[in-house]
């Protein structure tokens, strides 16, 4: 049986396909930059719709590859550079760089995410261990996008549908949300509803 990496790493190329573009493997991608993360001793988890892939009964397709760290500072820059990946901007909370086969990478030091990095969980792909976000944390992480009004409203939508799936698939899941969570749930759900 595959697993949701796998599949969507199929998803991602067939997505492709039908645009008619050209797309080397987001899988090689991963696992160059996870093991350029472990030999440097950096902690770090996947985040985003990979780590939806990870978390979700049914995975949907993905461009890029969003990552937790605890600090951009600590980003092994040498390392990946001669890897081939090509730095290509910064944010507030984030590094932005293009992977060898050039898949999009953006490195995220959000604090509450740099929290989220105690919990991660690894995943065996080709021989490489892939650390991802916990699914509490995912829930909590994508509360925070879905719910922030300064987000685009298409991709709060996104977050909100990808949180609800995987509530909806994990009885329970919801009775670990604190105060905090619920308030920014009713928020998300509140704006999705375009209140």
């Amino acid at each position: 049986m595959q697993d949701g990496l796998d599949i969507g790493f199929r998803l991602d190329e067939r997505w492709h396909l039908l645009r008619g573009e050209r797309m080397d493997s987001k899988r090689d991608d991963l696992l160059l930059l996870a093991r350029l993360l472990e030999d440097a001793g950096v902690p770090w988890a996947l985040i985003g719709g990979l780590a939806y892939q990870v978390h979700a009964q049914e995975p949907r397709a993905t461009l890029d590859i969003d990552v937790a760290i605890p600090a951009r500072d600590g980003l092994p820059r040498e390392a990946l550079e001669a890897a081939g990946f090509r730095r290509t901007g910064s944010h507030r909370f984030s590094d932005n760089w293009v992977a060898p086969a050039g898949s999009p990478v953006q490195f995220a030091d959000d604090p509450p995410l740099v929290e989220a990095l105690r919990t991660a969980r690894p995943v065996r792909q080709a021989g490489v261990s892939v650390r991802v976000i916990g699914k509490l944390e995912f829930v909590q992480s994508k509360l925070r996008a879905a719910a922030d009004p300064g987000r685009r409203r298409t991709k709060a939508l996104r977050d909100l549908a990808d949180l609800e799936t995987i509530l909806e698939e994990s009885p329970g899941l919801d009775a670990r949300l604190d105060d905090g969570d619920r308030a920014l749930l009713a928020a998300a759900r509140r704006r999705a509803a375009g209140g």
